[in-house]
């Protein structure tokens, strides 16, 4: 009893590493293709094989290594007692979603599962894509390679001579021969990366340093004979559409540069967290349309929101959220605005989308691997997609991404 639950263990961390690899040797900077292709086959495989414990188990660890970083954000709510709670939630959430592969031993069934939860999005958050495990590997990262793949893992199970080499011959098939084709924006664009630190961020004595680094970055650009400027999230840490004089200034400089900049609105008793874009002396606003859920929204009933508000919030309400994307025209070309979350989410590339213009904060899980999760993840959608990203963020993550 003793040598099968040791042996169960075993496979269920054995799952949760290979599953999770990618992120922490990209983070670390020793990512390589081999190594990626080779631990995401053997991951899903042993999801395919081992014993129905073992599942339980490596969803719990996935959960842990995947997102432990959730929780930090809440000690800037002043409920920072929260974050090993919320760790350890994501811990059983993601024993529950690999959880349905424990309910059948049969191979072929927990293949049919297996590709069944990468459409499924627990409490509309969406980080964890199966298919992101290939996305710095030789294999493709759309559905019908996973398809492939899975197939292949499955029919060792099943098959007998001569069809021994069926499935090297489907994984072979599921290898990214083609990429789709990414173009770079004919305008110069200037990313500014800003490293400001959450818990200084929202202060009053950091104001006026804040708007400082944000002028000379602005004025630097324009110097430089740049088009666009793009600055990070909320790099205004104010409702910048009650403060005129500001405005006022940013318009001024817009003559000479297009100026992208995150912060918040408020119209009535609505806030917004939304993108300001100062382009010929005029202004316009792009609101966020994805939410990220349990942070800008709770994707629960009204009256548990209310209760989630109260208790964890400071009774703050939700965001209100966009309807549909905003898009904006700077010297004749199109960008699709992104902020953050939605950045990471399909909805933001619907419909004829060549170049995004994305902006986060990360300084809310510093340190952590977020970032690096961010980053793969935004690749994986410029790459299913066929657009180029150009991201700002604040704390690690800013650069063009295809």
């Amino acid at each position: 009893m003793i040598h099968k639950l040791k042996y169960d263990l075993a496979c269920g961390v054995a799952i949760a590493l290979f599953f999770t690899s990618f992120i922490y040797l990209e983070h670390f900077g020793f990512s390589f293709k081999f190594i990626n292709t080779i631990f995401g086959l053997s991951s899903l495989a042993l999801f395919l094989y081992s014993p129905k414990r073992s599942i339980l188990i490596a969803g719990f660890l996935i959960g842990l290594l995947w997102f432990y970083w959730i929780g930090y954000s809440f000690k800037y709510q002043g409920v920072g007692y929260m974050t090993p709670i919320i760790t350890i939630g994501f811990g059983f959430i993601y024993m529950l979603f690999f959880g349905v592969l424990a309910l059948t031993n049969k191979v072929y069934i927990r293949a049919i599962l297996l590709f069944g939860l990468s459409f499924f999005e627990p409490f509309d958050w969406n980080w964890l894509q199966i298919e992101l495990i290939f996305i710095e590997s030789y294999i493709g990262i759309f559905k019908y390679q996973l398809i492939l793949v899975l197939l292949a893992l499955s029919l060792p199970k099943y098959i007998k001579k001569p069809f021994t080499y069926a499935p090297l011959v489907l994984i072979l098939l599921a290898f990214n021969f083609n990429p789709p084709l990414q173009k770079d924006s004919k305008l110069k664009i200037k990313l500014i990366a800003t490293d400001i630190k959450q818990d200084k961020k929202w202060t009053r004595e950091s104001l006026n340093p804040t708007l400082k680094m944000i002028f000379h970055e602005i004025q630097t650009a324009i110097k430089e004979d740049y088009d666009i400027v793009v600055l990070p999230e909320s790099v205004f840490p104010l409702y910048l559409n009650r403060k005129k004089t500001l405005i006022n200034n940013l318009l001024f400089l817009s003559k000479d540069i297009t100026i992208i900049a995150g912060s918040l609105l408020k119209e009535g008793n609505n806030n917004f967290n939304v993108t300001y874009i100062f382009q010929n002396s005029n202004y316009s606003v792009a609101k966020k349309m994805v939410l990220v859920p349990f942070g800008e929204y709770i994707p629960l009933p009204k009256f548990a929101q209310k209760i989630i508000n109260d208790t964890f919030f400071s009774g703050q309400s939700d965001f209100i959220q966009a309807k549909k994307p905003t898009d904006f025209i700077i010297k004749g070309e199109k960008f699709r605005n992104a902020i953050c979350y939605e950045a990471t989410c399909q909805e933001i590339y619907e419909g004829d989308v060549k170049f995004v213009i994305a902006m986060s904060n990360n300084a809310w899980f510093a340190p952590s691997i977020e970032p690096t999760l961010q980053n793969l993840l935004l690749r994986y959608y410029a790459r299913k997609n066929g657009v180029t990203i150009y991201h700002s963020a604040n704390y690690k993550g800013t650069g063009v991404i295809k």
